[in-house]
């Protein structure tokens, strides 16, 4: 592993523990040229997994794009990137699980927003307003209808 900041190739792993569910292993590494210390990940080699798009085209799985919608729906909110990593990695491993070689993009849109429901209401719309492409306001008022109702069935 050639260290990031000189460049040498020479370093020795410090810490090594479980990362990301177990599906990652998270390493500390210091250079024995700079004494520097740097963390690297070792993962798996993952099946090839495409997404099945909305018009029927196939595209490799990305979880960064995961990451980043879930970014966007976030903005402003409090919910910090472990949170958000949580998510990444909850959906990765359901996805994984199913062992399939395509998923559909609208599953990975379902389950993304079942774990935003969770964690902030506010982020779930946000997320759900461009995952189901919102038209109007009705739109949002049929969205926000089963979670107003879930609230009244609880305080009431």
């Amino acid at each position: 592993m050639k260290c990031p900041f000189c460049r040498t190739d020479n370093d020795r792993v410090i810490d090594s523990r479980a990362s990301e569910e177990g599906f990652a292993i998270r390493r500390r590494r210091e250079c024995l040229g700079c004494k520097r210390r740097y963390t690297t990940y070792e993962r798996l080699e993952e099946m090839a997994i495409k997404v099945v798009k909305k018009d029927g085209s196939r595209v490799d799985f990305e979880p960064e794009k995961i990451r980043h919608g879930l970014q966007k729906a976030c903005w402003k909110r409090p919910v910090s990137e472990a949170v958000l990593e949580g998510i990444v990695s909850a959906v990765e491993g359901r996805i994984y699980e199913k062992l399939d070689s395509e998923v559909e993009s609208r599953d990975i849109g379902e389950m993304v927003m079942e774990e935003l429901a969770r964690i902030d209401q506010v982020a779930y719309v946000r997320f759900a307003s461009v995952y189901r492409e919102f038209k109007d306001v009705s739109d949002f008022v049929d969205e926000l209808q089963p979670m107003l109702d879930r609230r009244r069935r609880e305080e009431g």
